[in-house]
């Protein structure tokens, strides 16, 4: 018979300090080379699983939509995805969203050529107003790019060509000469720049599209398994506190990471990943996810509106519905597991 106990209960006893022998299974998914899944890595190599008495069976996809889509049949029960498919996942699967994984807004952006910037900064509205924009609908990618339109006092999609390609279609297509904006999201940026000498005209965080990445659980998983839920956060708590404190060592273990799926980027982007996409400690994930109307929750009501808009979810969903910190909140009320989530 399956003990059960409230969170109160559980975050007052002893039963988080797992002696390391023990390992209890979590199948965790995620997205691989994206650095919101490097602590992940950190983990592994570092041996913190085994620390809380967790036994990782990992399982990657190439993208969101099919990873949510898993969820249906228990293939995972926890782990980090991007924020239009935890929009999507909690619509359709049942998905809570227990966490951030990163603020990715600054990576999600759109870009002019080199040579044209200067001209496009000076008048942004004139000279993009009837120009081709390639870009992936449906995606941060276009949130990001349709914010910034908006910001220079023109109307998306109205006052611009939209061209739908994916990403690696939009850098091969602007690289040789199509279109005069694209619509990306890192590390895809980092490549235009390379192949192209295209340049950064603005970003979500720019325009006030935020773009969080979410960590998330199957919601029947979750509140069965409170305990589990809450030492895979400590153990990614754990990664994101390494990565901040030991900066030359976490952009070595991410040219590792990336590496193992073929990922290969130039160290001064592995640095740029880090200066410009936060991740959050134990009591910065508590101020985006608790109080009154959290921050979190317009994040991805902001995100909700533009999936509304486009069609792709038939009704706005209410981002508290789907935003649960109660396991996020298990992490700082359990001493043990507090401890380690800060690294002490």
């Amino acid at each position: 018979m399956k003990l059960r106990m409230t969170l109160a209960a559980l975050a007052s006893a002893t039963a988080l300090a797992v002696p390391a022998t023990a390992q209890d299974d979590i199948n965790v998914s995620y997205q691989p080379a994206l650095y919101w899944a490097l602590p992940f890595y950190v983990a592994d190599q570092m041996g913190w699983w085994d620390e809380v008495g967790l036994g990782p069976n990992y399982s990657t996809f190439p993208s969101g939509a099919p990873q949510v889509a898993a969820a249906a049949a228990g293939d995972w029960d926890v782990g980090g995805t991007g924020s239009a498919p935890a929009v999507l996942g909690a619509a359709r699967f049942d998905i809570v969203t227990i966490g951030i994984t990163n603020n990715e807004s600054a990576g999600n952006a759109m870009m002019v050529r080199g040579d044209d910037a200067e001209a496009v900064r000076a008048d942004p509205a004139e000279a993009l107003r009837g120009q081709q924009l390639l870009v992936t609908t449906n995606s941060t990618g276009e949130y990001a790019s349709a914010a910034c339109i908006e910001s220079f006092g023109l109307t998306y999609p109205d006052d611009v060509e939209v061209v739908n390609l994916n990403q690696q279609e939009i850098i091969s297509a602007f690289a040789t000469g199509t279109g005069a904006m694209a619509g990306l999201w890192a590390p895809n940026i980092y490549t235009l720049e390379e192949r192209a000498g295209a340049e950064l005209l603005c970003s979500g965080q720019d325009a006030g599209a935020i773009v969080p990445g979410a960590l998330i659980a199957r919601r029947d998983y979750a509140e069965e398994n409170p305990e589990m839920v809450a030492r895979f956060l400590a153990v990614f708590l754990r990664g994101v506190q390494w990565i901040r404190d030991n900066n030359d060592e976490a952009v070595s273990m991410m040219a590792d990471f990336y590496a193992l799926t073929g990922v290969e980027l130039p160290e001064q982007y592995l640095q740029r990943e880090i200066d410009t996409r936060p991740m959050f400690t134990l009591d910065e994930q508590l101020g985006l996810l608790t109080g009154d109307n959290p921050e979190a929750v317009q994040w991805f009501n902001g995100l909700g509106g533009y999936m509304t808009s486009t069609g792709t979810l038939e009704s706005e969903l209410d981002a508290a519905t789907f935003i649960d910190p109660q396991y996020m909140q298990l992490v700082a009320d359990t001493p043990e597991l507090a401890a380690f989530a800060n690294g002490e």
